[in-house]
C-alpha cells in the first residue's frame, strides 16, 4: 500500500506542476497516513528561489495542493480503503521537502482495532 500511495502521489504532482519530486516516502500508522516527497521543486520554481522569491513559490504550492486536494484524497481512499477525515499539505524550500498528511476517519466500533492513545483536552 505505501508503494502505492507514493506512486499516486508522485503522478499527481508530476501531472500538476510538470515534473514530480525524485524521492517519495509513505508512512502508514493506523489513522495517519504521511507522504514525504524531496526534491519536488522545478527549474522555475529553483530560479524564482535563487532571485529571492521563495514566498511566491510557497504560495503557488499551496494553490497547486489545494487544486489537486480532491485527486489527491481519492487516491488515498483508493489505496487504503479508508475515508479521509482530513488532508493537510506543506512545502519547505531548503532543504527541498514536502508533506502530504491524510487524517483518516476513524474505523467504526467491530471494524478494527481502533484503540489509540487518543488524548482529550477540555
Amino acid at each position: 500500500m505505501s508503494a502505492a500511495i507514493s506512486s499516486a502521489v508522485v503522478q499527481l504532482m508530476r501531472e500538476y506542476t510538470g515534473r514530480g519530486p525524485t524521492k517519495a516516502r509513505t508512512y502508514i500508522d493506523e489513522d495517519l497516513i504521511t507522504v514525504v516527497l524531496q526534491d519536488t521543486l522545478t527549474m522555475g520554481e529553483r530560479s524564482l528561489v535563487r532571485d529571492g522569491e521563495a514566498d511566491l513559490v510557497l504560495t503557488s504550492r499551496k494553490a497547486f495542493q489545494r487544486t489537486m486536494s480532491t485527486q489527491m484524497i481519492a487516491a488515498i481512499e483508493r489505496h487504503s480503503g479508508r475515508s479521509v477525515f482530513a488532508f493537510l499539505s506543506d512545502n519547505h524550500i531548503d532543504p527541498d521537502i514536502a508533506v502530504e498528511t491524510f487524517v483518516l476517519a476513524p474505523i467504526a466500533d467491530g471494524e478494527g482495532n481502533n484503540e489509540g492513545n487518543d488524548v482529550s483536552q477540555n
